[in-house]
């Protein structure tokens, strides 16, 4: 499937995947407003068996087909310290 890639200028590590070039009508106006004005990076012709490093291309294709968009967020960074030792 044709997609289209687009980062946030607000968010860091934040893309919307689009079935359609610019067709920005088709996201939420909430999210449309979190991610401020959007850039094109990326036209790719997606399929299940692409290799993405933080995506799985089979839920990516799924929301494209069925509402038309896909949220690509950053990994959530862990708040703990791996090297304490809570053990007294």
């Amino acid at each position: 499937m044709q997609s289209f890639v687009y980062a946030s200028r607000r968010r860091a590590d934040t893309y919307v995947w689009l079935r359609r070039r610019d067709q920005f009508d088709d996201l939420p106006d909430t999210l449309r407003e979190t991610l401020g004005e959007l850039r094109f990076v990326l036209e790719v012709d997606l399929t299940p068996e692409h290799r993405l490093p933080r995506e799985d291309p089979a839920e990516i294709l799924a929301h494209l087909g069925g509402r038309g968009w896909h949220l690509q967020v950053p990994p959530r960074q862990d708040t703990t310290d791996a090297s304490r030792d809570d053990a007294i």
